[in-house]
């Protein structure tokens, strides 16, 4: 089994949502709502298990946080 992967779904400067992977230094894509970021976000987690999926809210806490694998 390889090493958990981990994506964040946070606000974007731009207003919108992003999809990030940890470590990475640029968003991994951005969404105009939160539910198409998690939706994609939810996808990436699927296909790379094991993974780990954080969501957060608007004011930086952690809304919901799903394990994969």
């Amino acid at each position: 089994m390889g090493e958990r992967k981990t994506y964040f779904v946070t606000t974007h400067a731009d207003g919108g949502w992003k999809v990030q992977a940890e470590g990475a230094s640029r968003a991994t894509s951005v969404h105009k709502t939160k539910g198409e970021a998690v939706s994609n976000a939810k996808e990436l987690a699927r296909s790379h298990q094991p993974s780990q999926l954080l969501v957060y809210k608007q004011d930086g806490t952690v809304q919901t946080e799903q394990t994969y694998g």
